[in-house]
């Protein structure tokens, strides 16, 4: 079992920085891929960034590529998504994933395991 728990999220303007931050635990939480991904009203849960267990492996959407970075720290069971430039079009709700079969990367939503519940991200234009 892993647990996840997002935090970070808030009301951000446009071209504005959010960090997010995951903290999992949990048995298996560290041999886990961790990922974001986000979800806006009416529109299908989609992908935003990975990361391999050690962390040495990165993958992005290419919505955010070049805006966004994926981090972990194996010592804090955490891991993090460093958001700049934020644009209207990033409003979502953000979600943490663990992926504890190791598909990496994995893309979609069935691939992984387990969810945290979510933190919101709004960007004011």
């Amino acid at each position: 079992q892993v647990q996840l728990v997002e935090s970070g999220g808030g009301l951000v303007q446009a071209g504005g920085s959010l960090r997010l931050s995951c903290a999992a635990s949990g048995r298996t939480s560290t041999s886990a891929a961790l990922a974001w991904f986000r979800q806006a009203p009416g529109k299908e849960r989609e992908f935003v960034a990975a990361i391999s267990v050690s962390g040495g492996s990165t993958d992005y959407a290419d919505s955010v590529k070049g805006r966004a970075t994926i981090s972990r720290d194996n010592a804090k069971n955490t891991a993090y998504l460093q958001m700049n430039s934020l644009k209207p079009e990033d409003t979502a709700v953000y979600y943490c994933a663990a992926d504890t079969r190791l598909h990496f990367p994995a893309l979609k939503p069935g691939e992984y395991d387990y969810w945290g519940q979510g933190t919101q991200v709004t960007v004011s234009s």
